[in-house]
């Protein structure tokens, strides 16, 4: 089996529908739609296309970016080969959805989803694939039922590949989105998998999908609910600080932001993901018992969201 007898067509054109009823939704909810830009990309190592579609300075949406991608090269970089050595220096094909919302309204919480396939192959050897992906949520000011609506929805679409699957991708979220240098997490989590190939592909790709299309169900009825809520300048400025751990995660740990920029990949739509306007301020602390200082004691902490202490 080498990769042109995987269904590899087959999840593109689901990723290019989800791409698709991703930015309308969102872009009908904001009353902007998403502005398209489609590229290519041949070099000596690397080839491919994609799409990128950006909403700026909307109603709602401050900036959100959906990025589709299909990528080939010779050699993985070093991101992509972290947990699995044994594939440094094989050629692969990468295929995915990337997408980050910024809402204006700071008690409008950012969200993160990415769905993607990876292959990777050497003569003589049959292909090596995995997929990967997830969603996380990034509060500023939290609301439990938001929280447990996240997690609800998350845990619906895991149910049918195991009992096991929701609370392992949870923790695993809750591990991966943990900035070491500030000791705390990016947000209050989701799920995260990646070097997925435990089932057949068929299965495999199955549970790619219920997590992508799950991604609307969990994140716009929150977003409809805080889109329009009154704020003041200080919640704005706690935004723009909060966004800046957004910023220092994407740049400093994210392996997809790593592979992109290891690999040559087309650094605008790479950083897509970033925030419009953040800021950072010296040794800033939160007063006592304020809501921001409630952000990092009762969501920021991993907890069991579908549990007892919800």
């Amino acid at each position: 089996m080498n990769s042109q007898t995987l269904p590899i067509d087959q999840v593109e054109h689901y990723l290019l529908d989800l791409q698709e009823r991703v930015c309308a939704e969102l872009g009908r909810l904001d009353g902007q739609p998403f502005a398209i830009d489609r590229w290519q990309r041949d070099s000596d190592s690397i080839a491919g296309s994609g799409c990128t579609r950006v909403l700026a300075a909307g109603k709602y949406i401050e900036k959100g970016g959906v990025n589709y991608s299909r990528v080939s090269g010779d050699r993985l970089p070093p991101a992509a080969t972290a947990a699995r050595p044994e594939l440094a220096g094989r050629a692969y094909t990468a295929m995915g959805v990337s997408l980050v919302i910024h809402p204006r309204n700071p008690y409008a919480p950012t969200s993160h989803a990415n769905v993607r396939l990876f292959v990777a192959e050497q003569s003589g050897q049959p292909p090596v694939w995995w997929f990967g992906g997830g969603y996380d949520l990034t509060p500023y000011y939290g609301f439990s039922e938001d929280c447990q609506h996240w997690h609800r929805t998350a845990a619906t679409a895991c149910a049918p590949f195991g009992a096991d699957l929701y609370p392992r991708l949870k923790k695993w979220c809750d591990t991966y989105f943990y900035l070491p240098h500030r000791k705390e997490a990016r947000g209050i989590g989701g799920l995260f998998f990646d070097d997925f190939n435990e089932r057949d592909f068929a299965n495999s790709f199955a549970f790619m999908r219920a997590v992508g299309d799950s991604y609307l169900n969990a994140y716009l009825p929150i977003f409809t609910r805080r889109k329009d809520y009154q704020y003041s300048e200080r919640e704005r400025q706690f935004q723009l600080y909060r966004r800046g751990r957004y910023v220092e995660f994407n740049l400093v740990h994210d392996r997809g932001t790593l592979f992109g920029l290891q690999s040559g990949g087309r650094t605008e739509s790479i950083l897509m993901s970033l925030p419009p306007q953040v800021a950072w301020h010296y040794a800033w602390q939160p007063d006592p018992g304020s809501p921001e200082a409630r952000l990092y004691t009762d969501f920021l902490p991993p907890r069991d969201w579908l549990g007892g202490d919800s």
